[in-house]
C-alpha cells in the first residue's frame, strides 16, 4: 500500500517543526472554542482539533455537543485559518463531518477496534481527499491497526495517516496508555510512507510526561504530535488532567529536539559503523545461545515424555524468572524487559517439548 499524497502534502507545507494538532479534548462551548483557536493561531498548530462526539465508558458523563459544535469549528477556520479536524465514530459522523467541511477526520482508538465500523466509515468518504487518520486500537494488536487503514485504502481514500495514542493494560504504569513503541515502529516499516502523529496527550493521561513522551515519538521519526490544548484544563468538561495551556504547548515545542535523519560527518558515520558491527556479532551470539538453550529444552521434553510428566511446571518457571529478573536488575535490565523476553523464551520453549510429547 503507497500513501504518498499525505506525505507529499506534509513536505509541501515546508514546516520548519513537526507537523502539530492542538486543541481541547471536547468542543464544550462556541465561546471556549473560539478562545482557545485565537490563542495556538500564532503557535506552531497548523490544525485545530476538537471532539464534537465523545466515546465515554460510561453514560451519564459528558458526550459532546455533536452536530451543534461543527459550525464552531467552521468558524475557527474562517477566523483563524487553521484547519479543522474531529473524531468520527460511525458513517453519520462521517458524512456530518464532510458536510460542514472539516479538513481532517479522525477514526479513535474505540473504533479502529471494530472493522465493521471502519468498513461503514471507508464508504461513507469513499474517495475523499480530506486527511483521515487512524488511531491505533486500544489493545496492542498491529494488524487491527493495519486492516483499519488497508479498508481506507480500498476505498479510494487519498490521505491517510495514522495516530499512535498508546494501548491499554492491565499492568500499573506510569501512562495511562502504555507506548509500546515497537508496534508504530512495525507499522512505519511496513509503510514506510505512511505519516504517523503521535498523541502524548493520550500516552501520558497527565500533563507533566507529554514533554519527554513527544521527544521520544520525534527521536523515532514520528511525522508529528496531537496534543489536547485547552484555556482553562483544571475545569475542562472530559481529560482535564492531561491538557495543557497553549503557552506550555509553545514552551515544548520551543524545548523539543528534531533529530538529523542520518550522520553527516565521516568520522561519526564510521564510529557508528564500527558500533553496529558489535551489536551484529552480540546478536549473532544471543541467537547461538538461543539454539543451544532450545536443544537442551527438547532434552527435557524428552525426559518428560518418557516419564509421562506434564509440560508446564509452574514452578520451575516461577524459580527461573524470580532469578532472571533479580540478576537483571543488577546488570540494569528492567523488570518488565526481563518479564516479556523470558516469557517469549518459555512459551517457544513449552512449543518445543509439546511437540516432543505429542510426536
Amino acid at each position: 500500500m503507497e500513501n504518498k499524497n499525505f506525505r507529499t502534502w506534509l513536505d509541501d507545507m515546508n514546516l520548519n517543526h513537526p507537523l502539530v494538532i492542538a486543541g481541547p479534548c471536547s468542543a464544550e462551548t462556541e465561546e471556549q472554542v473560539l478562545k482557545i483557536a485565537h490563542e495556538l493561531k500564532d503557535t506552531d498548530a497548523t490544525i485545530f482539533r476538537s471532539g464534537v462526539w465523545k466515546p465515554r465508558t460510561r453514560p451519564g458523563t459528558f458526550e459532546g455537543n455533536g452536530v451543534k459544535a461543527l459550525p464552531w469549528l467552521q468558524k475557527v477556520k474562517e477566523e483563524t485559518g487553521m484547519m479543522t479536524a474531529v473524531e468520527i465514530a460511525n458513517a453519520h459522523h462521517a458524512k456530518l463531518a464532510m458536510e460542514f467541511d472539516i479538513d481532517v477526520l479522525w477514526i479513535g482508538a474505540r473504533t479502529t477496534v471494530n472493522p465493521f465500523a471502519v468498513q461503514e466509515i471507508a464508504e461513507a468518504i469513499q474517495g475523499t481527499e480530506k486527511i483521515v487518520l487512524v488511531k491505533n486500537p486500544i489493545n496492542p494488536d498491529l494488524e487491527l491497526w493495519v486492516g483499519a487503514i488497508e479498508r481506507l485504502h480500498k476505498m479510494n481514500v487519498q490521505n491517510i495517516g495514522a495516530i499512535h495514542r498508546g494501548f491499554s493494560s492491565f499492568r500499573k504504569s506510569q501512562y495511562r496508555n502504555v507506548p509500546s513503541w515497537q508496534i508504530p515502529i512495525d507499522l512505519k516499516g511496513r509503510y514506510p510512507s505512511l505519516p504517523i502523529i503521535n498523541d502524548p496527550s493520550h500516552i501520558c493521561g497527565n500533563r507533566t510526561g507529554i514533554f519527554d513522551v513527544s521527544q521520544t515519538a520525534l527521536d523515532l521519526k514520528m511525522d508529528g504530535l496531537i496534543v489536547e490544548t485547552h484555556c482553562d484544563p483544571d475545569n475542562a468538561w472530559s481529560d482535564a488532567k492531561q491538557q495543557i495551556v497553549p503557552e506550555r504547548l509553545v514552551e515544548i515545542m520551543h524545548d523539543l529536539k528534531v533529530r538529523k535523519p542520518r550522520f553527516e560527518r565521516e568520522e561519526s558515520l564510521s564510529n557508528l559503523n564500527a558500533l553496529r558491527k558489535e551489536i551484529n556479532a552480540k546478536d549473532d551470539q544471543l541467537l547461538e545461545i538461543l539454539s543451544e538453550r532450545m536443544q537442551i529444552v527438547e532434552n527435557i521434553g524428552k525426559a518428560k515424555k518418557e516419564s509421562n510428566v506434564a509440560v508446564l511446571q509452574n514452578a520451575r518457571w516461577k524459580e527461573i524468572l524470580d532469578k532472571v529478573t533479580e540478576k537483571g536488575q543488577g546488570q540494569g535490565l528492567s523488570d518488565l524487559f526481563i518479564e516479556r523476553i523470558f516469557k517469549a523464551i518459555h512459551q517457544e520453549s513449552i512449543a518445543h517439548q509439546e511437540k516432543i510429547i505429542n510426536s
